[in-house]
């Protein structure tokens, strides 16, 4: 009985994923750019801007063990950055999925890691829960940080748009994708590639 109970739990989570389009498109990031949720505009805010080919603007952000973390802080690693409005939400759950299982063995050379305005508990609930241990989740709840540095902060709703980043291990920005519409992926197979050609 219980082995098919979690055959129809698997069956779910790859239909949630069959349903969901990825995005190949972007966005700038920052004032004056808008993302979109189910066709409705909303305003990207903050004082900085990602850019490709720049570093990562500093943000302080908090370990699922309550510890303020620096992004920027140069780890001498090639690092993919995930960033979701709510891992409550089946789309960031997939896409956070994507991250740590079909990663082909980048996970043990590329650091990963996922941001979102989540409290750091339900971080780590979210992780224990999904069986995830091979990526770094970190909060931007506190401050909006992250958020506001990069250009990536949907003020009104206290959310982060949908991005991924690829850094070198000197913290330059070499892929950037700020998905248009929230509720489709991004091309993480896109940004994989990126960062195996930083290796």
């Amino acid at each position: 009985m219980f082995i098919l109970l979690v055959g129809c739990a698997e069956e779910e989570t790859n239909q949630v994923q069959a349903d969901l389009p990825i995005d190949k498109g972007t966005v700038v990031a920052g004032m004056g750019s808008n993302v979109t949720m189910k066709g409705d505009a909303l305003a990207l805010t903050g004082i900085g801007v990602i850019e490709v080919g720049k570093p990562l603007p500093a943000a302080t952000l908090s370990s699922n063990e309550l510890k303020t973390i620096n992004i920027a802080a140069n780890r001498g690693k090639v690092r993919i950055i995930s960033v979701v409005p709510s891992l409550d939400t089946p789309t960031c759950d997939v896409q956070t999925h994507e991250l740590s299982e079909e990663n082909d063995g980048l996970d043990k050379k590329v650091e990963l890691i996922t941001v979102s305005m989540d409290l750091p508990f339900a971080q780590s609930r979210f992780a224990k829960e999904a069986k995830i241990n091979n990526v770094t989740f970190l909060s931007d709840y506190k401050g909006r940080e992250f958020g506001y540095n990069n250009g990536l902060l949907i003020e009104p709703l206290a959310l982060l748009a949908r991005a991924v980043i690829v850094t070198d291990k000197d913290n330059i920005v070499r892929y950037l994708q700020i998905v248009p519409e929230l509720t489709a992926l991004p091309d993480m197979q896109a940004a994989m590639n990126a960062a195996r050609e930083l290796l």
